[in-house]
């Protein structure tokens, strides 16, 4: 631009020059003027350089900018990752802790039925010894009074035997008859011969109860009719008289032989 215009002016300063050869010229009447174009380069030379100066601090300064927003996004980036996996940690860590507060109230649950089952079972068992204690207490005085009647009944036996003894063997003699055991500490077995005319060998026997205070016919071969067994039992509890009932067996077994 100033070399355009300082070609115009030269230009038009030679065309005057050429005038003036061949006329003079009004301008050569005026005062030569000074527009200061070195100096208006110079300025402009030092403005264009400022300017590029500024643009070049302008676009490194942007650069610089966004050079650092770009680390900052990234570092952000970085950030938000590195939350997200925390997160992602912690929600882990969450979903477990659940599951094992989960887990021990179903076992405090579970513990819970056992205990409520072991508490009615214990109930019941206890009821049960109760109950069996009871049943036992029950059982042993019933046993008490078994034995003491026992004792009892042993005691009039014996006191009774001291007499029976001479009757009994008059008895054994002249009815034939023995005493045996019968396989129980509370029963004895009385067994008579010379009962059959036919065969005098031939046994009879009955087994006789003494666990209780009245006697009581066990068994009896051969077997006799029951009403007249009680019948003879209850003439014998009633007198206490062991020979009433050894006749009387005897008695029934020959009415038995002859039938």
């Amino acid at each position: 631009m100033a070399s355009s215009f300082e070609s115009s002016l030269s230009s038009s300063l030679s065309g005057r020059q050429t005038l003036s050869t061949t006329a003079p010229s009004m301008a050569d009447s005026l005062p030569s003027i000074n527009f200061g174009f070195d100096e208006l380069r110079d300025r402009m030379a030092k403005f264009s350089a400022k300017f590029d100066a500024f643009i070049e601090q302008g676009r490194k300064r942007v650069l610089e900018e966004r050079n650092q927003f770009r680390m900052s996004i990234a570092e952000l980036q970085e950030d938000q990752r590195m939350k997200k996996k925390d997160m992602e940690i912690l929600q882990h860590k969450t979903n477990t802790h659940q599951q094992m507060i989960s887990k021990e109230a179903a076992e405090t649950r579970e513990m819970q039925a056992a205990i409520a089952s072991l508490s009615a079972q214990r109930d019941k068992n206890k009821a049960t010894r109760d109950a069996l204690k009871q049943q036992i207490a029950e059982t042993q005085k019933e046993i008490d009074a078994r034995l003491a009647a026992q004792r009892e009944h042993a005691k009039y036996v014996e006191s009774q035997s001291r007499f029976n003894v001479p009757e009994l063997d008059f008895w054994m003699q002249n009815l034939c008859l023995k005493i045996e055991g019968a396989g129980q500490t509370d029963r004895l077995k009385f067994v008579y011969t010379h009962i059959d005319e036919k065969n005098w060998e031939r046994e009879a026997w009955f087994e006789l109860s003494t666990s209780s205070k009245d006697y009581d016919v066990k068994h009896c071969r051969p077997k006799l009719e029951r009403e007249k067994v009680d019948r003879v039992l209850e003439r014998v509890n009633e007198t206490r008289d062991l020979a009433v009932l050894l006749k009387g067996m005897r008695e029934l077994f020959v009415e038995a032989m002859k039938s």
